[in-house]
């Protein structure tokens, strides 16, 4: 098969990028920071998925060996103005997603939450501060209630299984091995606003099932290198199955790309975010749910009428 060159244009989609910045009196606020990062929080308590800022270079990734940039970390934190986390959660363990996310915990006093492959991440941590959940059990966190509901990556996952010994950077991007693949189910417990972070473009048919969000963070690498059939049972497993009434797309930049260097899609040798565009929002006016891209850095309420 013929790889196409080049990349998507963003610029056909600015109108999706329609978020506007959450007002102060926001109760709850999501800020997005590339990839699947993601920061919620009611501003006492605050759950980071991610936390990816290091965001080596294709090359760096392909030839060399890897490890945390300390001073993008502490760039990004400081650029969502956090000091203090609740916990960290990885979507699951791929370099992309759980390179940093040890380290961030270290420095903001966060518990890193997630499944034994987490925990080889976080093997410097002390024990109190690593905690490894089973499946559909929920956790609380801060003010949020977490629940993790294992799903699957999107094929090809390139970095398949568990991390089954202690990752000591540098090393090679094939330590992050997949693990587990969560989907994350978040509920503010006084609010009781509700969100779904699916992290990566995959599926376990019915695993969401009668479980209820107003918002999905969906997460759409790989998605389009994938059939029309398949986009259209993720968007059903995913969005239709939580009965959501807004849609954030995640996991489209290219996150080979530092985030002050400005926003690009991911090359089409990766991904196509052409047909990904193409086919959800087709499904999203037929079921009358906005879908939006959206600005990093910016604190939103997507719970807003």
């Amino acid at each position: 098969m013929r790889i196409k060159a080049g990349r998507p244009n963003l610029a056909a989609y600015q109108a999706f990028v329609d978020e506007s910045a959450a007002p102060p009196t926001a109760p709850v606020t999501v800020t997005w920071a590339g990839v699947t990062t993601l920061l919620i929080t009611d501003g006492e308590s605050a759950v980071l998925t991610d936390g990816f800022f290091s965001r080596p270079s294709l090359a760096r990734v392909g030839l060399r060996r890897l490890a945390p940039s300390l001073p993008r970390i502490a760039a990004g934190l400081d650029r969502l103005g956090v000091t203090r986390l609740d916990a960290v959660v990885p979507v699951h363990t791929h370099f992309d997603h759980a390179m940093d996310s040890a380290v961030i915990a270290e420095r903001t006093g966060a518990v890193l939450v997630g499944g034994g492959s987490v925990a080889h991440l976080g093997h410097g941590l002390p024990g109190a501060r690593v905690r490894v959940v089973r499946d559909a059990a929920p956790v609380d966190l801060g003010g949020f209630e977490v629940t993790l509901i294992e799903g699957d990556h999107c094929p090809p996952d390139r970095y398949p299984g568990p991390i089954t010994a202690p990752v000591v950077p540098p090393v090679r991007a094939s330590a992050y091995r997949c693990g587990e693949a969560w989907s994350m189910l978040v509920r503010h417990r006084t609010t009781e606003r509700t969100a779904l972070v699916v992290g990566s473009a995959g599926f376990v048919p019915g695993a969401l099932a009668g479980r209820e969000a107003e918002v999905v963070y969906l997460g759409i690498g790989q998605l389009g290198l994938q059939s029309v059939g398949y986009i259209e049972q993720y968007w059903s497993e995913t969005v239709r199955s939580v009965g959501a009434r807004r849609v954030v797309l995640t996991h489209w930049d290219d996150f080979f790309r530092p985030l002050d260097r400005g926003l690009r899609a991911l090359p089409y040798a990766g991904d196509d975010l052409d047909v990904s565009m193409a086919v959800l929002g087709r499904l999203a006016r037929e079921d009358g749910v906005p879908l939006h891209l959206p600005t990093p850095w910016r604190p939103t309420d997507p719970w807003r009428d």
